[in-house]
């Protein structure tokens, strides 16, 4: 089996007196698209800045493509990229301009192609001249995930890629995350609170509740853990503070480990 794209080990944040990630542990495969899924609170939003390098751990590990996060983290985050709903691009530049300030960050060959490429992907060529910040709420979502695009990433972050979109652009955006994954490789860490999300896109998951990791593993492997008949009844059930406990093993034991 191939090396782990991604391995975090006994990862622990601390805040003070307060500790949002717990000493959890996880790896993603070379392309595999793994979910990261909780509550507000849980803590994948502090989990994905930890690996992105933006928040130093208190104790644990990263491993991104065999190498020390800590030690090698511009090296790693040439070959990343990270797409959030929740941030923006700078809003007085143009789409295309956008575009081409973040492909010359990353050193992306054939700049103009690779961006024309993008746009086309996710349908917002005819935006290429727009004003950033006059895009509606799902415009900006999908540029940014051409932002992200960009660089053919190795490995990709997505934070909540459809929170802002329609039905019909969020399902055209799940199609494309899984093309990306099918004919480049790439491995994807994808947080969602869209269950369909998850059911869909996600190959496995990682379920955290309150900074620690309940269970690893397929949907179907969650449901069965648990014995709930859908991960948004079991979403549902975690949220509003059901008895759920980790598993003694989070990692579920397959033909393949």
């Amino acid at each position: 089996m191939q090396d782990p794209v991604l391995e975090v080990t006994d990862l622990v944040k601390e805040f003070g007196s307060v500790r949002p990630v717990d000493g959890i542990s996880f790896d993603l495969k070379r392309g595999e698209i793994l979910g990261l899924l909780g509550a507000n609170g849980a803590g994948k939003t502090t989990a994905i800045n930890m690996i992105l390098g933006i928040v130093t751990p208190t104790a644990g590990s990263i491993r991104v493509f065999g190498k020390e996060l800590a030690k090698e983290r511009i090296a790693i985050l040439r070959r990343m990229n990270f797409c959030s709903t929740y941030t923006q691009l700078p809003g007085n530049l143009r789409v295309w301009q956008n575009l081409t300030v973040f492909g010359k960050i990353y050193r992306v060959p054939n700049l103009k192609k690779r961006i024309d490429e993008v746009l086309e992907l996710l349908e917002i060529a005819h935006l290429k001249d727009r004003v950033s910040g006059n895009l509606s709420a799902g415009e900006s979502t999908r540029l940014n995930l051409c932002k992200a695009l960009l660089n053919k990433p190795e490995l990709l972050l997505l934070d909540e890629p459809t929170a802002s979109l329609d039905p019909d652009i969020a399902d055209k955006v799940r199609k494309v995350v899984k093309r990306i994954r099918e004919e480049d490789g790439t491995s994807i860490l994808y947080t969602s609170h869209n269950m369909r999300d998850v059911e869909e896109v996600c190959d496995r998951v990682v379920f955290m509740h309150q900074g620690k990791i309940l269970f690893v593993g397929t949907a179907a492997e969650i449901l069965s853990h648990f014995q709930e008949e859908s991960l948004e009844s079991l979403f549902i059930r975690v949220a509003r503070g059901g008895e759920v406990e980790a598993a003694a093993d989070p990692q579920p034991v397959t033909s393949d480990q």
